[in-house]
C-alpha cells in the first residue's frame, strides 16, 4: 500500500523559511514522480511543485526562485524548500504520487498524504 507522510508545516512570519518533508514508502518513491500541492481556504487545489524518479522538476510560476524541490532517494523523501514566504503562500500542503510526461502531473489514481498545514503572518 502507498504512504505519504508530511511534517514540517507551522507558523512563520513573511520573509522566513519552512522545510516541509514527505516520507514516501518504497512502493511509491521508486516508481512514481511525487508533487507538492496546496489549498488555500475557499480556493482550489494547486501544483505548486514537481519532480520525476530521475529529479526533474517544475514550478508554479508564483513560487519560482524561492522554493525548492528535491528528493533523497535512499530515505524516500521529497522535501519542498520554502524561502521568502508570503502570506498568500498559506495553505494545507498536500504530498502526491504522479507521473512525468515531460512535467509532473497526477491522475485519479494516485494517492495524497494527509496534509500539513503552512501559516505565513504578515
Amino acid at each position: 500500500q502507498v504512504q505519504l507522510v508530511e511534517s514540517g508545516g507551522g507558523l512563520v512570519q513573511a520573509g522566513g523559511s519552512l522545510r516541509l518533508s514527505c516520507a514516501a514508502s518504497r512502493s511509491a518513491f521508486s516508481v512514481n514522480a511525487i508533487g507538492w500541492y496546496r489549498q488555500a481556504p475557499g480556493k482550489q487545489r494547486e501544483l505548486v511543485a514537481g519532480i520525476s524518479s530521475g529529479g526533474r522538476t517544475n514550478y508554479a510560476d508564483s513560487v519560482k526562485g524561492r522554493f525548492t524541490i528535491s528528493r533523497d532517494n535512499a530515505k524516500s523523501t521529497v522535501v519542498l524548500q520554502m524561502n521568502s514566504l508570503k502570506p498568500e503562500d498559506t495553505a494545507v500542503y498536500y504530498c502526491t504520487t504522479g507521473e512525468w510526461p515531460g512535467y509532473f502531473r497526477r491522475t485519479p489514481y494516485d494517492y495524497w498524504g494527509q496534509g500539513t498545514q503552512v501559516t505565513v503572518s504578515s
